[in-house]
């Protein structure tokens, strides 16, 4: 905007409403700034803009007229109103209704979720924005994001000479249409509306060679607010500001080279990722790798940040060292059963580990030891899931107890001379009196059935269909007999499991 453009924004003949003044002095617009409990449609006393091109004239016209200053009312926050809020202002006008997230806008205009708060916050003093809803963040629920109203201020219809018309008498006052404007208003509502079709972008991070190296304040800020420039940026063969051709000092091959008539370009082309294989990592990129497979093959280290395991092994992955090799090392340093951090276990156990292993030899040695004890530890669980199953499912086994052992004999012999009837009779009385005296005592029987109820209490059942169903049901009892068969039919079903801790 130029400067007479300016002074013509904030200092012009003012239509002569209602109470003016018939000589047409020139009335002075006061500082752009609207407090917080007017910043609701409600409140407001600007007018809702009917779409956003017309939102997008006063949204340049704040811009330009410098009447909106934020550090007068805030000590935090951007110094003026800018290209930035121009670019804020350019997504909300695509935006119907205006329901703005701030994690859209972030996305949108690559600003910090702070920033974009501020540069909202902007548009509601200025008067351009009023809050229809205002967006709350529930604990444990979604966020809901605001809508918000796009408003012309007041200020920007007085410094044009907009007249406005209220159509509807019951219809609130922010509801007034434009019915026309001043004839000294309508240069500057052209230049607003060429500002407005045109699109604000990003301005690039390095300044162009091309610009002027004294430019003054307001036509550098007006270069970024407006579109860019079509001028050429750069030229192929060219380096520099230089703006002669090089063109004359390009070597060219010599005419042995073009004896096959196909002409060869002196400047080698680079080759593609694909074409040369996969791109060698640095050491940052090796850093991250080897913190990625940590993650995936420890399960103390599942759901630790990638970003901080990659610092705790940098040190070994600087080294050279893979995820065998720092299984190896740990296996030999040793691993805690129980991980409430798993990045400062690992910062603990990896301390020292490149000065001790300082070869690829000895991290070889170690990675050995490393799965000779996996396979150990591998044959150790065959063994015994073997003999659990050998246990449950195969042959009886005697009971490691002495006592009941010989318990268990004393039964056994009871029963074979029972089922042996021939011999007692050849033997008389003799063996009479033996058979009884092989018959166990009251406090026997006592004791076996306790020693099978502890086993019952174990899920066990060995004691007990040791011997025939008579004899058991006989010597331990119809409860114990009976909660053996139940232990026995829920042992068969997977999704019981006995045993003890």
């Amino acid at each position: 905007m130029s400067a007479v453009a300016v002074e013509t924004a904030v200092v012009i003949p003012a239509p002569r409403p209602a109470g003016s003044s018939v000589d047409g002095t020139v009335s002075v617009l006061p500082g752009l700034f609207v407090p917080e409990a007017s910043q609701w449609l409600s409140t407001s006393a600007g007018r809702i803009a009917l779409e956003g091109y017309s939102w997008m004239q006063a949204v340049h016209w704040v811009a330009g007229s410098g009447l909106y200053k934020p550090r007068r009312h805030r000590s935090h926050g951007p110094r003026s109103f800018g290209p930035t809020t121009v670019r804020v202002a350019q997504e909300l006008a695509q935006l119907f209704p205006c329901r703005p997230g701030i994690d859209y806008l972030v996305r949108r205009t690559g600003l910090s979720e702070r920033s974009v708060e501020y540069h909202l916050g902007m548009l509601r003093e200025a008067g351009l924005l009023a809050w229809v809803v205002k967006g709350t963040r529930v604990s444990g629920g979604p966020a809901q994001a605001s809508e918000f109203a796009r408003m012309i201020p007041v200020e920007f219809d007085v410094a044009l000479g907009i007249r406005t018309v209220q159509r509807d008498e019951d219809a609130p006052a922010y509801t007034r249409a434009a019915s026309g404007i001043a004839e000294a208003g309508r240069e500057l509502m052209a230049q607003l509306a060429a500002k407005a079709s045109r699109k604000v972008r990003k301005p690039r991070s390095k300044t162009s060679s091309k610009a002027p190296a004294k430019a003054s304040g307001r036509g550098a800020e007006q270069r970024v607010v407006t579109a860019v420039s079509d001028e050429v940026r750069c030229t192929p063969m060219q380096v520099g500001t230089s703006a002669s051709s090089t063109a004359g000092t390009t070597s060219l091959p010599p005419e042995s080279k073009l004896a096959s008539g196909v002409s060869k370009s002196p400047t080698p082309k680079k080759s593609n990722g694909k074409a040369g294989g996969r791109r060698k990592l640095n050491a940052v990129g090796r850093r991250f790798q080897l913190a990625r497979e940590l993650t995936q093959e420890l399960d103390w280290l599942r759901g630790c940040s990638v970003p901080r395991i990659a610092w705790v092994a940098r040190n070994v992955a600087d080294a050279g060292w893979t995820v065998t090799d720092v299984k190896g090392w740990l296996h030999l340093r040793g691993e805690a059963a129980r991980v409430r951090r798993g990045s400062g276990l690992l910062a603990v156990l990896l301390a020292g580990a490149e000065t001790v292993l300082d070869t690829s030899a000895k991290r070889a040695d170690a990675v050995e030891q490393w799965r000779g004890a996996q396979e150990a530890a591998r044959r150790h669980r065959i063994q015994q899931v073997r003999a659990r199953t050998e246990r449950y499912e195969g042959d009886w086994d005697a009971p490691t107890s002495r006592a009941v052992r010989s318990e268990v004999e004393a039964a056994f012999a009871q029963v074979r001379e029972a089922a042996n009837g021939g011999r007692r009779q050849d033997l008389g009385v003799v063996a009479d009196d033996q058979a009884l005296a092989l018959e166990p005592s009251e406090q026997e029987f006592a004791e076996l059935r306790a020693a099978a109820a502890g086993e019952l209490m174990r899920g066990e059942t060995t004691l007990i269909r040791s011997l025939d169903p008579e004899t058991a049901l006989r010597i331990f009892g119809e409860r114990l007999v009976r909660r053996a068969d139940q232990i026995e039919d829920g042992s068969r079903s997977s999704l019981m499991t006995y045993g003890h801790r």
